[in-house]
């Protein structure tokens, strides 16, 4: 390959120039070349023998093989695996102005004092030390408020941003609390030698991450595994598609942190002598909202109730995007009484260290688009989201073709497939990663500097929701990114919610989307809210009508005041946050209608 590797990172301009073609809304000017080095394409060739196959969930882990102390030695050689080349490593970006302006807001009766550094956070010196190789220099919003609330104690309901830092969030308090404690904690485990020769037990995890996807099951194991580095705690991942056999053996060697998918999680817990949380002490859902449908009710809430532990002895934590119905009833269910609420920006809002341009594009052309956008770009990791399984085979063999180095994954592809996929794409072997909706959530790949919505997202299947989960595949923790969008004439039911986003993140407005803003166009009064469940009436009466509103008041219910909130009706048509206490007064208290003794706190980083 030509440039691509593990420590890929092509930099692309602070702020994309959009050039006066783009801003009218016509496509890049056509090329016959690209006018960088793609690389060369490869193509993978599948058999029948899996036995060579290189499964995500049997990386290596640290293991410690001493009797006594309660932290492990260094291990020059496996820290090198984990994180990298020193001279490489920088997962946080350097421009922090913007994401620092997102608005923080805590809700209840609990006040946590927020962190301002890691070396503030009371950290084992251990554990920074791992913070430190990992490469994180600044904790981000949602780790300044998180981290010392899950220190103290709380259960958490998180909402935040996408790229916001949400999986260090949870993982370095929560390791950091039990790493000290991991012998006392800890289910029996044979001495990794003995592991080796056939000895095993069942596994009894301090800690469960739940996660929706596979992809994101993988990736938070590889940062577990970072973290859990000399702690004496052992990680351990499985999810569908993956080699039952293989996922069974690494269980048995110890798990002490488990990450796992719902259905694979509920079929190892019908496994008593495999899997028993009734060691739990930490109970994470990563991604709640993507998860909780009323199809998987049942399971979650077996899941959440699988150990044997009394009541109040579990740490709830919920981590999600938006702030649907589901997860208020969840969080009311089975979060202490005096959980602490976090909400990072606004529900399911992007930040402006993605520059977004939106390109008007004819049906019968968008092939041709992708690849003048592709060839007018310097080259660098990219993704193109399509809406169906077979626009993306057909995209893939398109690039192919034009022969660009490319890979494309989608929910029918086998789980060695797509794990090949993610691992070619995460090296750089591949640049260009083809996929349905599949990946756009949590998923975090270094380096992903450009993301394009060949297909934008479907108003019955996402809508704007999905658009802000795609796009904050780049831009991630302070980094700069780039999005593009192919808009036709298909696209105009979600053209009003875009042209919106495009305003309140100080983007251009393209010419053939200027007809969908709002009358009002000062930003400071664009008003968004949520579209909660339509069954779900609220506490407050109707249920609201397309969720989104511009201040006016037109959201379906009396007063304006958002439908799908926990809050009574007031007398003010409503906060500007969406989500309302009870009040009489024309302030914003930005709160998400608790009890009128609660308090709110809005801090500006």
């Amino acid at each position: 390959m030509s440039g691509w590797g593990n420590d890929l990172k092509v930099a692309l301009p602070e702020a994309p120039p959009t050039d006066g073609a783009q801003a009218e809304g016509v496509v890049t000017e056509h090329r016959s070349a690209p006018m960088g080095e793609w690389g060369q394409k490869t193509q993978n060739n599948y058999d029948e023998n899996l036995e060579n196959t290189s499964w995500e969930g049997n990386v290596r882990v640290y293991e410690w093989d001493g009797e006594e102390g309660d932290l492990g030695p260094e291990h020059p050689e496996l820290e090198s695996v984990l994180f990298g080349d020193p001279a490489t490593r920088d997962p946080q970006g350097i421009d922090f102005s913007k994401i620092d302006k997102i608005n923080v807001t805590q809700e209840g009766l609990q006040r946590i004092q927020p962190i301002s550094s890691f070396k503030d956070a009371g950290l084992h010196p251990a554990m920074l030390r791992n913070v430190e190789l990992c490469g994180y220099k600044t904790p981000t919003p949602i780790q300044r408020y998180c981290i010392p609330a899950i220190k103290m104690g709380y259960d958490l309901l998180a909402i935040a941003q996408t790229g916001s830092g949400k999986t260090a969030a949870y993982l370095i308090p929560i390791l950091n609390h039990l790493m000290g404690k991991a012998k006392k904690l800890a289910a029996p485990r044979p001495h990794p030698n003995e592991a080796a020769v056939g000895a095993r037990v069942r596994a009894e995890p301090l800690v469960v991450v739940v996660v929706p996807a596979r992809e994101l099951a993988i990736q938070i194991f590889n940062e577990a595994r970072k973290f859990c580095y000399r702690t004496m705690l052992r990680p351990c991942v499985v999810y569908g598609g993956g080699p039952m056999r293989d996922q069974i053996a690494n269980l048995q060697r110890g798990c002490d942190v488990l990450i796992g998918s719902p259905g694979r999680l509920i079929d190892l817990m019908e496994r008593a002598d495999i899997l028993s949380f009734r060691r739990v002490k930490y109970m994470v859902i990563d991604e709640a909202d993507e998860m909780l449908h009323t199809d998987w009710e049942e399971e979650f809430n077996k899941i959440l109730g699988g150990g044997e532990q009394e009541e109040g002895n579990v740490k709830y934590m919920l981590f999600s995007a938006t702030f649907p119905t589901a997860i208020r009833k969840l969080a009311k269910t089975h979060l202490a009484e005096s959980y602490v609420r976090v909400r990072v920006g606004r529900i399911g809002s992007t930040h402006e260290n993605i520059k977004q341009d939106v390109i008007f594009v004819d049906q019968s052309m968008k092939k041709q688009a992708l690849l003048d956008k592709l060839y007018s770009l310097k080259p660098a990791r990219t993704i193109i989201f399509v809406n169906s399984k077979r626009t993306a085979d057909e995209l893939d063999d398109f690039l192919f073709n034009k022969d660009l180095p490319c890979t494309s994954m989608h929910s029918d592809r086998t789980q060695r497939e797509r794990e090949d996929a993610m691992r070619a794409f995460r090296s750089g072997e591949t640049p260009l990663f083809i996929t349905t909706g599949v990946t756009a959530r949590g998923i975090d790949v270094r380096n992903v500097m450009h993301v394009i919505n060949y297909d934008l997202p479907n108003m019955d299947h996402g809508g704007i929701q999905e658009y802000v989960h795609r796009i904050g595949r780049t831009g991630r923790i302070g980094h700069h990114g780039l999005a593009t969008s192919f808009y036709t004439e298909r696209d105009e039911p979600i053209a009003r919610l875009l042209t919106m986003t495009l305003m309140e993140t100080g983007q251009d407005v393209p010419d053939f989307l200027e007809q969908y803003k709002p009358q009002d166009t000062d930003i400071s009064k664009l008003k968004f809210e949520y579209d909660t469940d339509e069954e779900d009436p609220g506490e407050s009466g109707d249920a609201g009508g397309d969720g989104w509103d511009t201040g006016g008041g037109d959201s379906g219910t009396a007063n304006g005041n958002d439908g799908g909130g926990w809050g009574a009706p007031t007398d003010n048509g409503g906060d500007a946050s969406g989500w309302q206490a009870p009040t009489n007064s024309s302030g914003d208290n930005g709160g998400w209608a608790a009890p009128a003794a609660s308090s709110v706190q809005e801090v500006a980083w």
